[in-house]
């Protein structure tokens, strides 16, 4: 990517074969790392890219054809070649956001899929699973769901990018009080985690969570028209 900062956090760029959680509150930036990683991905190998196709699985409306546009324009890309390469579905409730995976895995025979993105992993299956007697299904069906992404990634030699909003916890006297929903089960699931939030200035952080080789630490990035920039 453009971002040095955060391509160091991760030890050069988000690697394949790997699942990466990124985490934080409404507008915190999110959905823009999601469009900023598919335009790249289009770019050529020598240009930091994986000269793939992406799948993004959208499941609150947040895809933007136009923000895509933007951003390819900021690489000095063609948007209608970029977004050629972007294959966007709208998941409708929980199930459905399952079964797009089957239909990638389908798809992936003929396309040269390198990064497949969720946005958002949790929104259907919190609206679907209320309350602490659906929380074990709830769990089993999103472990499921992770499982077969993670099998997308290893199979493709891809890259999985899940997007997660955090729910508050007035509970939490020590520590953030922020968490991720789906707690252990997208924790154990994913290579990296990135926390992000808002700093002053319209500036972004993000937090390197978990990650199996590189120690934890933080970088700060904005939001421009033409992308994610240091």
């Amino acid at each position: 990517s453009k971002v040095q900062s955060i391509d160091d956090l991760l030890g050069g760029g988000f690697e394949t074969q790997a699942l990466v959680e990124v985490y934080g509150e409404f507008g915190s930036g999110k959905t823009q790392i999601g469009h900023q990683l598919a335009v790249n991905c289009t770019l050529p190998e020598e240009e930091g890219g994986l000269d793939g196709d992406v799948f993004y699985i959208d499941t609150e409306d947040t895809f933007r054809p136009e923000r895509i546009s933007q951003m390819a324009r900021g690489h000095g890309l063609e948007p209608d070649y970029v977004l050629s390469r972007i294959h966007v579905a709208r998941a409708y409730n929980s199930a459905h956001q399952m079964l797009l995976v089957d239909e990638i895995k389908r798809m992936s025979k003929n396309i040269d899929v390198k990064l497949v993105i969720v946005d958002s992993l949790t929104s259907h299956f919190r609206a679907e699973y209320v309350g602490r007697g659906m929380l074990v299904d709830r769990q089993q069906k999103l472990n499921k769901h992770l499982k077969e992404l993670k099998q997308l990634s290893d199979v493709n030699n891809a890259l999985v990018l899940v997007t997660n909003q955090v729910h508050a916890r007035p509970d939490a006297m020590w520590g953030d009080p922020t968490k991720p929903i789906g707690g252990h089960i997208v924790g154990h699931a994913s290579t990296f985690r990135l926390y992000l939030r808002k700093s002053k200035g319209g500036r972004r952080i993000a937090r390197l969570i978990d990650s199996p080789n590189l120690p934890e630490g933080e970088a700060v990035f904005s939001v421009t028209a033409e992308g994610i920039r240091e």
